[in-house]
């Protein structure tokens, strides 16, 4: 069974976190479940960049983002070549190493407030 790795952020998951992931499941419902309550403001489905995640370990492994999530990710704050939205990278059978990054730029919140 493969494991994730959550880095420590300081709000979500301070001490960090190593959790037995199921393979199928997407990395946001596989933390989800371990109750990591990464933001997904658009309900899963690739249309705001609130779970978006850096893969630090296993990026290779994972299957290549679809041009919907390359689209939305342009847009995500702390964009880095192994960035990956968690409601859509779905787990193989490698471990991988998630950073959530710090900031998240909320566009649902922040049209309803603009």
């Amino acid at each position: 069974m493969p494991r994730i790795t959550v880095l420590p952020n300081a709000a979500l998951c301070p001490a960090g976190a190593q959790i037995e992931a199921k393979s199928g499941k997407t990395i946001l419902d596989n933390l989800l479940e371990y109750g990591i309550e990464v933001e997904h403001a658009c309900e899963k489905s690739c249309a705001c960049t609130t779970c978006h995640v850096v893969l630090r370990v296993g990026f290779d492994e994972l299957d290549p983002a679809e041009e919907k999530e390359e689209d939305m990710l342009d847009k995500a704050w702390g964009l880095a070549p192994t960035s990956r939205l968690a409601c859509q990278a779905r787990v193989k059978d490698a471990d991988l190493v998630v950073e959530i990054p710090k900031y998240t730029i909320n566009m649902v919140s922040e049209a309803k407030h603009g």
